[in-house]
């Protein structure tokens, strides 16, 4: 236990109620201010997501065709997203925001607790071997080998839910067609 502990004097004392009370207040504040700019946080939010899906999308997957087509779903997919985000929004952010604040106007240089060194420990050091050229060979054709069947697996997925998506098209289409036209039909036949 360190006898370099900071005291309290009464003064510090008295003015923490008064301190959380008053960041009470803000969080209250920044809440309100929340519920008042809806729109405004939908934007802004709809704005980061435009952003970050693409960038995401661009940094994780180099392969042109999904690449688009998870765009695409990216774009589909923004207004669930600004429901969950406006939620976890109004949810977190306020006290959030309060927080960080608060850490701004503390002033208070953090406690440092000392620091226990850690143990020298003797670590014995393999030399690695180099592949033989002959296990370079092998393993560059094996990863060439498992990138082409990676692609053949990510064009055989699009091709499949293209597929389905104009399957589940035309058979919603051919369930209205025969309703309209057995309705032209009646009207036009005399009864």
């Amino acid at each position: 236990m360190s006898l370099n502990k900071s005291v309290n004097s009464p003064d510090k004392l008295a003015q923490k109620p008064i301190t959380a009370e008053r960041m009470h207040d803000v969080r209250l504040l920044l809440q309100n201010l929340a519920n008042n700019e809806e729109a405004t946080i939908k934007l802004i939010v709809d704005c980061l997501y435009d952003v970050g899906s693409v960038n995401l999308i661009n940094q994780k997957l180099r392969f042109r065709p999904l690449n688009r087509s998870l765009k695409l779903i990216a774009r589909m997919s923004k207004p669930v997203f600004r429901t969950v985000a406006w939620y976890w929004f109004k949810n977190n952010c306020p006290q959030l925001i309060t927080d960080w604040l608060q850490s701004k106007v503390t002033f208070e240089e953090p406690i440092e607790e000392p620091i226990d060194k850690p143990k020298e420990i003797n670590v014995e050091v393999l030399a690695l071997q180099p592949y033989s050229p002959s296990q370079t060979e092998s393993l560059s054709r094996e990863v060439r080998y498992l990138r082409h069947q990676s692609r053949w697996l990510m064009g055989i997925t699009i091709v499949s839910l293209l597929s389905l998506g104009v399957t589940v098209i035309k058979l919603t289409e051919s369930r209205e067609t025969p309703l309209q036209s057995r309705q032209q039909t009646q009207s036009i036949m005399p009864r």
